[in-house]
């Protein structure tokens, strides 16, 4: 009995250390559980899209547009119309909080497992719309957990297969979880990224607005 009671206060006093240091690590960088689970995610991401394969009929209506803006816009519809739920889109880089992540489609809890995801309400890059892209700030790789330091001025790159496109922040702002005018197309090109607030809360949404800076053509589209 006496053994049996040692070794159950042996498992408790263990249990004890790794939550207390479970917590700690979750405070200074990010869960470690779900960190772990958010990489074994990332390798399985579809990258499928990241190259654009079009069939003749596609490459005939490309061939037929003579602007590199109208080309981007028609290879964004065409990405947009086809990628499926969780596979990869395209980069997204923040230079100011060492953000270099792949873009996932859509927002639901599994898709966000794997990065920063796309809401699919929104456009995609290229359509002269609001863009709008969401992710964890404490779990699955925390992307945006410093997304409180980007600010105005700072630059976000979104490297899809037919453009890179340079945005240059606005504003931030915290908003009610409730607040979806947030990805409103507002009449020019916006990028909206989105993650809860404070961190180990979602009491609150916290808001970068950028604009549309620079777009440098890629692939089928120069």
């Amino acid at each position: 009995m006496r053994r049996l009671i040692r070794d159950i206060s042996s498992v408790l006093i263990i249990a004890g250390i790794l939550l207390v240091v479970d917590a700690g690590v979750t405070l200074v960088w990010q869960e470690p559980i779900t960190a772990l689970i958010g990489l074994i995610k990332r390798g399985e991401v579809d990258k499928q899209y990241l190259t654009q394969h079009l069939n003749k009929l596609d490459r005939n209506a490309l061939a037929s547009l003579r602007t590199v803006q109208l080309r981007i816009a028609y290879l964004a519809r065409l990405d947009q119309r086809e990628v499926a739920t969780g596979a990869a889109i395209g980069q997204i880089t923040i230079g100011k909080i060492g953000v270099d992540n792949e873009i996932v489609q859509g927002t639901d809890d599994a898709t966000l497992e794997k990065g920063p995801g796309h809401y699919p309400s929104t456009a995609f890059p290229g359509l002269g719309r609001t863009v709008a892209i969401a992710g964890h700030r404490t779990t699955y790789l925390a992307p945006f957990r410093h997304l409180d330091s980007v600010g105005t001025g700072n630059t976000i790159v979104l490297k899809m297969p037919y453009a890179t496109f340079t945005y240059v922040v606005q504003y931030r702002k915290i908003v009610a979880p409730t607040a979806l005018y947030v990805i409103r197309n507002v009449g020019y090109d916006r990028l909206v990224l989105s993650a809860c607030n404070p961190l180990y809360s979602a009491a609150q949404r916290i808001i970068v607005f950028a604009r549309l800076q620079e777009v440098a053509p890629t692939g089928l589209a120069a």
